[in-house]
């Protein structure tokens, strides 16, 4: 076997199994473009889906079929695999160049400078790509995706291509040159030269019996050169030799015995002459001839020696030939298989190597198209989101999905904004309106409040947030029933009639109020889309229709009481007077009767003077008055009546003029101290008083600007928690059987005329008071000088002592 065949069978073994590798590659490249198209359709449909608001600053194409970065990779990538593909030609012998080693190295340096080539261009590609993942712009993450995808598919088959077609290669060439081979090689060799060795052994034999005869012959041929020549052709044709010459010392030929003439003369070698001379017989095998030649020494012929030659099949030294050939060519590659093993494995690795960049490269040309419209769409997303819907996308031929979302889209923004500009001409209208509404409800002194199905609270105008004590964060979004329990029976109600109208009692900071409160509900057929409940304070209409009516069965009582009055006590004096004196029998308890039917009737008469009072109040004259004055009058003439309560009076250094009737502001005043007072005593003679406990009326005047403050504060046990208001209506007493409950009615009426108000509180905490009340007078100042700031009520009550 010849060592190109060697040769040619391992190269071909090597393409084959590159072949069937390249083919598993396309298959996975086939395979990639398909997962890829997949890929683009889900996309398509979760982007259609849910388009996330991202910059859409760059969203140009990256690396697109128009820019110069992408011709400059085309072209790099070509070359490259277009070296690649004559490198492995060049190594593998199918191309006329011979794959010496000046030409492996310029085939490998060239495959390695558009290596670097192209590495260079796929750099620039991926740190513009990082530089996107870093500043997060949109679509980056998924293009590293793609080009890592890519990558990995890609650089797994041509990593197990250069790996199998190295070890199938190197293992083909162990197989060729292994010892059995080189044995049979070897074997061949020594065949060829065997037969040759026959054939010189035979001209051995026949050129000494031939140069012996000669030899013998040599007395009787004398200096006879025809009878040699004779001779010589004899002995040529009795041993079958073509070829017989006799040359001297130098090779020239003396005589010549040829069969054919035209034979050419083949000079013997020098070496072959001195082996002749030596005694040696010397062959000569066939180099540039078909013939195997002798040479011999002519003992009898001086300077002479005998040539002689036979021929040979030429085939066979045509074989040899090859053989010699074949086998200095199989050892040769058998010393250098080691650097053909790497020659080979470098050339696969660096054709490996430019596949797997060109398909990088290819990765990210494709992620570069494929994520272009979905960045123009991300991009197009957030101007929507800041609330442009005027843009629109461009439909690109070629985009696949995408193109159709990308029409989808439009049509979506087109609907989009003419739904927006229908919603804000709405929403103009519904502000409006709604501003209106506010309008009305805001000068609405009654409370107003808008309710959904549920009954929560979804509209609460001014007054029913001041009516209820609310803010409006606490009652909207609230259930009505939850804020206002009151209003329970109402809704109950009106869910039974659709509508309905009560009267209520809240109690609101407190104090119990009486509200007059309408719901009806907004009905469309027979679903409830909300109500509407309107309600407004009534209790002080409550209150005057109850003075009111108070007030005329007092001028009533007082007609019809004082009447029997005076002739009752004029009687009892009369009796007193004329039988006095003249009654000895049971005298003291004549007298005894007769003052108490008189001072009873004084009770009865002051008492009915109160309803009097009561009924008609008179009409206040207005005077400019330093309530500090009147204050003082009112407070002495009560201090001056019990000792064992502490009074203190502060009203300031600086006069403070009130326009007031100075004798029902007195009066005011000295029924407030003497509610004081009586509770003091109450208390000072229950078992609930402290050990070291003293009583102690404080009255404090100051003055706020526009009006002033008279507040008496005492240290007793207080007013009631609940319903303390109800103490301002008349015939309402703490006191039981004490009082007639119209002392602080007729406060609270004289203070009104003025213009104020009367309020009833818990006294401030101090060191020597730990409960008691507080009732205020605010009446409103009219001084021509500006009256001077003065502490607080609190702080003086508190700290003024």
């Amino acid at each position: 076997m010849q060592t190109n065949d060697i040769v040619r069978a391992v190269t071909i073994a090597g393409t084959r199994a590159w072949v069937a590798l390249s083919l598993g590659v396309g298959w996975l490249l086939a395979s990639l473009a398909d997962l890829g198209r997949r890929i683009q359709r889900l996309l398509a449909d979760e982007v259609r889906a849910t388009l996330e608001p991202l910059r859409d600053e760059h969203s140009r194409i990256p690396l697109g079929a128009g820019s110069q970065a992408f011709w400059v990779g085309l072209i790099v990538v070509c070359l490259s695999l277009v070296s690649a593909l004559g490198t492995y030609l060049i190594l593998t012998n199918l191309t006329p160049i011979v794959p010496r080693d000046d030409v492996v190295v310029i085939v490998l340096a060239l495959n390695l400078i558009l290596i670097i080539a192209m590495v260079g261009v796929i750099a620039l590609q991926a740190i513009g790509l990082v530089r996107s993942w870093r500043r997060k712009v949109p679509g980056a993450r998924l293009h590293a995706r793609i080009v890592a995808l890519f990558s990995l598919i890609t650089a797994l088959p041509a990593l197990v291509l250069a790996i199998a077609a190295t070890t199938t290669f190197s293992r083909a060439l162990d197989n060729r040159f292994n010892e059995q081979t080189t044995t049979i090689v070897q074997n061949s060799l020594n065949v060829a030269y065997a037969y040759l060795e026959e054939h010189g052994q035979i001209i051995r034999t026949d050129i000494v019996n031939m140069g012996k005869d000669l030899d013998d012959a040599a007395a009787k041929m004398a200096d006879d050169k025809d009878k040699l020549r004779q001779l010589l052709f004899a002995q040529a044709a009795l041993r079958d030799l073509p070829v017989a010459y006799i040359v001297d010392g130098k090779g020239t030929v003396k005589l010549a015995a040829l069969e054919d003439e035209k034979i050419p003369y083949v000079a013997p070698p020098e070496h072959l002459l001195r082996a002749a001379e030596n005694g040696q017989v010397p062959l000569l095998m066939p180099v540039n001839t078909f013939r195997v030649a002798a040479l011999a020494k002519l003992a009898s012929y001086p300077d002479s020696y005998l040539y002689v030659a036979r021929g040979v099949d030429p085939k066979v030294v045509t074989h040899l030939r090859r053989t010699e050939q074949g086998v200095r060519e199989y050892e040769r590659l058998r010393e250098v298989r080691g650097g053909l093993k790497f020659a080979h494995g470098v050339m696969y690795f660096m054709i490996s190597l430019t596949a797997l960049l060109a398909s990088i490269w290819v990765g990210l040309w494709f992620a570069g198209r494929f994520v272009a419209p979905i960045r123009r769409l991300i991009g197009a997303a957030q101007q929507v989101a800041r609330g442009d819907l005027t843009v629109v996308l461009p439909i690109r031929r070629g985009e696949g999905d995408l193109r159709r979302l990308s029409a989808d889209f439009n049509h979506m923004t087109l609907q989009l904004d003419r739904q927006r500009s229908e919603l804000l001409t709405a929403n103009t209208q519904l502000t409006e309106r709604r501003r209106f509404m506010e309008a009305v409800l805001s000068g609405v002194s009654a409370g107003v409040m808008g309710l959904d199905s549920d009954g929560r609270i979804t509209l609460a105008n001014p007054s029913a947030q001041r009516l209820l004590g609310r803010e409006e964060a606490d009652l909207v979004g609230h259930k009505l029933t939850a804020v206002v329990p009151e209003f329970e029976t109402l809704v109950e109600e009106a869910d039974q009639r659709g509508r309905a109208q009560s009267q209520l009692t809240l109690t609101i900071a407190g104090n119990e109020r009486t509200f007059s409160a309408r719901l009806a509900h907004e009905v469309q057929g027979e679903e409830q889309y909300g109500s509407v409940i309107t309600f407004d304070d009534i209790t002080e209409l409550v209150s005057a229709q109850r003075t009111s009516a108070w007030a005329d069965v007092a001028r009533r009582i007082a007609h019809e009481i004082k009447n029997p009055l005076t002739p009752i006590q004029l009687s009892a004096e009369r009796l007193r007077r004329k039988y006095g004196r003249v009654i000895q029998e049971d005298r003291e308890v004549f007298e005894r009767c007769t003052d108490t039917i008189i001072r009873q009737v004084g009770d009865v008469t002051r008492m009915v003077d109160e309803f009097s009072a009561f009924a008609r109040m008179p009409k206040p004259q207005m005077e400019e008055q330093d309530i500090r004055d009147v204050v003082r009058a009112a407070v002495l003439d009560r201090h001056v009546t019990t000792a064992d309560i502490t009074f203190e009076t502060r009203v300031g250094m600086s006069p403070i003029i009130v326009m007031c009737d100075r004798r029902l502001i007195s009066q005011a005043v000295t029924n407030l101290v003497k509610n004081a007072q009586e509770a003091v005593q109450s208390y000072a003679e229950s078992s609930a008083r402290e050990e070291g406990w003293k009583g102690r009326i404080e009255t404090v005047v100051t003055t706020h600007g526009d009006h002033v403050d008279i507040e008496v504060i005492d240290n007793g046990p207080g007013l009631p928690k609940h319903n303390r208001n109800r103490l301002l209506e008349p015939y309402v007493t703490t006191k039981g059987n004490k009082g007639t409950g119209l002392g602080l009615a007729i406060v609270q009426k004289s203070v009104e005329q003025h213009g104020g108000t009367l309020s009833l509180e818990d006294a401030p905490p101090a060191p020597d008071r730990t409960h008691g009340a507080l009732v205020r007078i605010t009446l409103p100042t009219r001084s021509s000088e500006p009256a001077a700031a003065t502490e607080t009520p609190a702080a003086a009550a508190s700290g003024g002592r």
